[in-house]
């Protein structure tokens, strides 16, 4: 959807969007983060409400009223802009799943559930109508199911989206069906309600108007039900296993009480207390560096030199400073195509990719990692591999699964020295790290996470797993620690770890932990590690290298003035390549390159943009052999020379993207995961088109281009695999060659 108005085509007012989540009543529901890192949502006005003066009046009122509303099943306002182009609303990030989701995935609420579900609904709406406002569209769309109870969003943007104003009676038909939604799975059947509630949502659902309950009278005929007490979790596990995905997708969790394991007490019922007021909030997660406005041409300024003794300090700085033996500031005046300097940016375009094979299975892939031999597809039922030339099976199918997969914050697979490595769950076990033979599909050794601390002692967190990378002897597995400490706050540090495994035992070597690190880079090679960090709402970030070789000992670190991003976990927001690592720092603007054992800088690169809006820099990620880094900035695709930053060629997307807005690479947006990768000759990458390009490493130019019609909304998995590129939509995988036309 476009979004007139708004800064560039993943933010509107001060947020960046990071992903669309689902549509409510008149608005488009977003996760969102201020420069600073804060998370929310944000409910962005369809275009044609945003058109009827009507409309604009009704949700300024609305807005004005949600503003002074409090209670505990509605979600707080935070933010609004009534008048801006498209309107839009942010309220407070709530941990939870849509009730639509929770029951198209898992079947009908129990009793109990619906008891909870219909009186926390209640007390919303009462908050609600006795302000003197309405929701206007309760629905399995607008309603959270949170560990604490549900929670009513979009408040100021539904109840302003019809023609005519809704009015508390219209909220309580929706009330009755929503609950009965929960009750029967989607069939509007009135007899699957339990019985205990079957005349008080049925006369919610009488034609007539008057004759519906109030909010205030649902309250009390269930509170003089007197009911015994529920006993334990208000939701089902499978929901809660979901909820409890959820947060580590998103990061860490802190949550008030004294809970066993990663989701805190439930909610407890009693006669005329209703819900009780504890809170799951999840750690923020998934920040992104956006460009500002559409991508531009870029331009190298190479306006700042490396502090004195070649130390990068403070990465931002643009006064110019004496130069240290070794380091060098690059420097051309454009890489548009009047640049003399530069070389001329080459627009992307490329035949249709030929497909090598493709095949489908019965359940859809959620995770793949590729040899040059053997494919692993994970499904959340099992575990298979596949030739890489054919797509045949070649071995039997294992137990292990991964329910969740390769998410935009996850990724539970690597491949290294032939032995696939998964983060997986078996149906007696969970949380297990597996390696596999890659020659043979049999299992190497299995590692319970939980039991692998050494010491032998017992963890008071859970280890929430993010990332599995391998270097050399060594398996890594970053995440963050959920606790439940009591206390937490929107600026709270996430408190992230590194747990090193021995990749020939799957013996637990050490771990560190800590709030200094969020994200997480492990080279293929080496004994040092890179770990960012930032603080939501707070400056600076900071990269700091882990020295593996002394188990996670802290060496040297870099502040980063602009670091807001550095707070996501999951895939690494860095990149290595011939010994140094590189980052983005100044504005976000600046690539520097410094020693990995050391810190001393190298070289630095700063990005403009001809246009004059401010440039932020993607995820830089680099060849096999290290000797060129590729640097995504919106819609272009930089090469430089890891050796001294010389730009070596541009490659820029041209056309929309899906959303009709400035087609984007997706490394671009630091919000995608795994969204690029090299074989020996070519560079992959997708962008928000959702087409995938095969790109000559030597040249920039295009090779082929891949899309398909009927992937996901969320795109399809993709890995590269020796010089081959697979690709799961669905429950089809599709291998294409680099060279294929």
């Amino acid at each position: 959807m476009d979004h007139p108005g708004a800064d560039g085509a993943h933010r509107i007012g001060p947020y960046a969007l990071l992903g669309r989540q689902r549509t409510v009543g008149g608005g488009e529901v977003f996760a969102a983060r201020t420069d600073e890192g804060q998370l929310v949502t944000v409910t962005v006005v369809r275009p044609e409400l945003a058109a009827d003066s009507r409309f604009r009046d009704r949700f300024r009122a609305a807005v004005d009223a949600a503003r002074t509303l409090s209670g505990a099943f509605l979600v707080p306002v935070v933010d609004a802009d009534a008048d801006a182009p498209v309107p839009w609303l942010a309220t407070e990030f709530t941990a939870g799943l849509p009730l639509r989701q929770a029951v198209d995935r898992h079947g009908p609420l129990s009793e109990p559930a619906l008891r909870v579900l219909a009186d926390g609904l209640a007390r919303a709406l009462a908050a609600l109508h006795s302000a003197g406002t309405v929701h206007g569209e309760v629905s399995p769309d607008s309603v959270l199911l949170t560990m604490d109870g549900p929670r009513i969003t979009a408040l100021g943007i539904v109840g302003a989206t019809g023609s005519l104003a809704p009015s508390p009676t219209d909220d309580m038909f929706e009330l009755g069906s929503t609950v009965l939604f929960a009750a029967s799975g989607g069939e509007p059947d009135t007899g699957s309600l339990p019985v205990s509630l079957r005349e008080v949502i049925g006369g919610c659902l009488y034609p007539e108007p008057p004759d519906r309950p109030t909010a205030e009278q649902l309250v009390d005929y269930l509170r003089r039900q007197d009911l015994p007490a529920l006993k334990g979790s208000w939701l089902p596990p499978a929901v809660t296993a979901d909820m409890a995905a959820a947060a580590a997708a998103v990061g860490s969790a802190s949550a008030q009480g004294r809970g066993q394991g990663l989701i805190p007490p439930p909610p407890v019922i009693a006669a005329g207390t209703g819900v009780s007021r504890r809170k799951l909030i999840i750690g923020l997660a998934g920040g992104a560096a956006i460009l500002g406005g559409s991508a531009a041409a870029l331009a190298f300024a190479g306006d700042s030199s490396p502090a004195p003794g070649g130390r990068a300090a403070g990465p931002g700085s643009t006064a110019r400073s004496a130069s240290s033996p070794g380091a060098r500031s690059t420097s051309a005046s454009s890489a548009s195509p009047s640049s003399t300097d530069g070389p001329k940016a080459i627009v992307l375009a490329g035949p249709d990719a030929a497909k090598a094979w493709s095949g489908a299975g019965k359940h859809a892939p959620t995770c793949l990692e590729a040899s040059d031999k053997v494919v692993m597809v994970v499904t959340d039922t099992a575990t298979s591999f596949l030739d890489a030339t054919t797509g045949k099976s070649v071995f039997p199918q294992l137990n292990t699964s991964n329910d969740f997969g390769t998410t935009s914050l996850k990724y539970p697979t690597a491949y290294a020295d032939g032995v696939f490595y998964l983060l997986c769950d078996t149906p007696s076990q969970s949380g297990l790290l597996a390696a596999f033979d890659a020659a043979s599909g049999k299992v190497k050794w299995a590692t319970k996470m939980a039991d692998t601390d050494p010491g032998g002692g017992t963890n008071t967190a859970m280890y929430v797993s993010h990332y599995v990378a391998v270097a050399g002897n060594t398996v890594y597995v970053c995440g963050t620690l959920l606790e439940l400490d009591g206390e937490y706050s929107a600026e709270s540090a996430t408190n992230g770890y590194i747990r090193a495994f021995n990749a020939a035992t799957g013996k637990g070597l050490w771990r560190v932990r800590g709030t200094d690190i969020n994200n997480v880079l492990v080279p293929p090679s080496g004994s040092h590690l890179l770990a960012t960090s930032a603080v939501p709402g707070k400056k600076p970030g900071r990269v700091q290298m882990i020295d593996a070789g002394r188990k996670g000992a802290r060496g040297w670190k870099v502040s980063v003035p602009y670091g807001g991003f550095y707070f996501t976990t999951g895939w690494p927001l860095t990149c290595y390549a011939a010994g140094l690592f590189l980052f983005a720092g100044g504005n976000g603007d600046t690539l520097f390159a410094v020693d990995a054992a050391t810190g001393s800088e190298k070289w630095h690169q700063r990005f403009d943009s001809k246009s004059g809006d401010q440039v932020r820099i993607g995820t830089p990620f680099s060849s096999l052999d290290g000797a060129t880094v590729y640097v995504p900035i919106g819609s272009d695709l930089a090469a430089v020379a890891t050796a001294d930053g010389t730009l070596k060629w541009v490659a820029r997307l041209d056309g929309a993207s899906e959303s009709g807005t400035s087609n984007m690479f997706n490394a671009a947006l630091r919000v995608s995961g795994k969204s690029a990768q090299c074989s020996a000759d070519t560079v992959f990458a997708t962008d928000s088109a959702k087409t995938l390009w095969a790109i000559d490493a030597a040249t920039g130019r295009a090779r082929w281009k891949y899309r398909d019609p009927g992937q996901p909304d969320v795109g399809f998995l993709w890995t590269v695999g020796g010089d081959h590129v697979f690709i799961a939509s669905h429950l089809t995988v599709t291998a294409i060659a680099a060279h294929a036309r």
